[in-house]
């Protein structure tokens, strides 16, 4: 028997993750509130996004992460044309794109999820690094999910000192 677990493509996973928390996210605003909802559900897509980043870490060779592998890693949630991208630059350090169509926040729309989208995938995006690679960090003024034209996508390879 195969061990290894099925590997879905991103929008089908979010599309069927989507299926199971809105409805959870629903019940849980009419019981304690939206603020409070939102929280929890940030705080759990978070904390999900920085061990999903440490499982893609650990299967690199030796455990050893750079820009070079993050960016490869985006073939995964570019595949199927989830994201259609345009790169600025992309280097040992710098790695800058937008987003000019994401079907990410389409999806969450077409289900009536759009005031949750941004924390179903958004806040996945910075904080998959901390598990992936510390040292790569996100800066981000817009997103498609938020009504902007295109996402801006500012990844740094910082080491800390």
């Amino acid at each position: 028997m195969d061990e290894k677990p099925l590997e879905l493509p991103v929008l089908l996973k979010r599309r069927l993750q989507a299926q199971v928390i809105g409805p959870i996210h629903a019940e849980m605003v009419e019981a304690i509130g939206r603020e409070k909802a939102d929280a929890i559900l940030d705080s759990a897509i978070r904390k999900a996004a920085i061990a999903e980043g440490q499982a893609f870490a650990a299967k690199e060779p030796g455990g050893e992460t750079s820009m070079a592998s993050f960016i490869k890693l985006y073939e995964l949630w570019t595949a199927d044309s989830a994201l259609e991208i345009e790169v600025l630059e992309a280097t040992d350090e710098v790695y800058d794109f937008n987003v000019t169509r994401c079907r990410y926040a389409e999806t969450y729309r077409e289900m009536g999820l759009a005031g949750i989208g941004h924390l179903m995938s958004c806040n996945r995006d910075g904080t998959f690094c901390q598990g992936y690679d510390p040292n790569i960090k996100l800066e981000r003024k817009q997103t498609i999910m938020a009504g902007a034209e295109c996402c801006t996508f500012r990844y740094r390879y910082q080491p800390e000192e």
